[in-house]
């Protein structure tokens, strides 16, 4: 690692641990309160005719939740920098493979899940919104007015949090930067971040349930590419630490 500074590292894996725990958290952080008299507001901006919808509860929404699913990969890839602090090279190589195949396959597998889980919400979304009127008055219901501001505090945390992550991963090692697939990853994480607000603030707030689920799903897809990447990248480690001990057992046999 040469002039790797430990400080600076070991505060980055306790950022990007920030980020998955906020992330992790924004269900119970948004969402909940009483809407009724906002949507009724909001609707009525809009020329749509709410009926006898009454109370309204606010969505906490998925998409926040779903980045963690991409943040999860940021935070192993830093650990395992970190792990290089306290395990020898050659320890440190034969533990890798098999705890990244292990962790790729947990994540290929909870990511597909949620996709599926996402992508069922999506569509229920969106068959009850065009079935007017009794569909939409339905959808206006449980999803109908989201709470835009308590997100978009919170996401800006979370891209604050991914900029001190990646900065203090600079100041760890500067030559982070030639790590295409490091770099790879933290593009990712922070644009999925930024689209994710980008999309909060492009429809009417009757609509916002929809687009962020739509992000969920994107995200979802995101991290199933994320997981399989790492999959197929821990099969060398692997191959490589099993052929490592056969000819040292094969040396202490002689």
């Amino acid at each position: 690692m040469g002039e790797l500074r430990k400080p600076f590292l070991l505060l980055a894996l306790l950022a990007v641990a920030l980020v998955v725990g906020v992330e992790l958290g924004a269900a119970a952080l948004t969402g909940g309160g009483d809407a009724g008299a906002a949507l009724r507001d909001s609707a009525g901006g809009l020329g749509v005719e709410l009926g006898d919808v009454g109370e309204v509860a606010e969505p906490s929404g998925r998409g926040t939740g779903y980045l963690a699913l991409i943040d999860v990969v940021a935070l192993w890839t830093t650990g395992l920098f970190a792990l290089s602090l306290v395990l020898p090279d050659r320890v440190q190589g034969r533990v890798q493979g098999a705890a990244t195949l292990v962790f790729s396959v947990v994540l290929l597998v909870v990511s597909l899940v949620l996709l599926v889980v996402a992508f069922v919400e999506l569509t229920v979304m969106v068959s009850l919104f065009l079935a007017v009127p009794f569909g939409t008055l339905a959808y206006l219901a449980v999803w109908g007015f989201f709470p835009v501001g308590d997100a978009a505090v919170l996401l800006g945390l979370v891209l604050l949090l991914k900029l001190v992550w990646a900065g203090l991963l600079l100041a760890a090692q500067p030559r982070f930067l030639r790590n295409k697939g490091l770099v790879l990853l933290a593009s990712t994480t922070l644009l999925c971040t930024v689209v994710l607000q980008f999309l909060h603030g492009l429809v009417p707030v009757i609509l916002v349930s929809v687009v962020d689920d739509l992000g969920a799903v994107v995200f979802a897809v995101v991290a199933i590419i994320w997981a399989l990447v790492l999959l197929v990248g821990s099969i060398p480690a692997i191959v490589k630490a099993v052929r490592t001990t056969a000819t040292t057992s094969g040396r202490t046999v002689s």
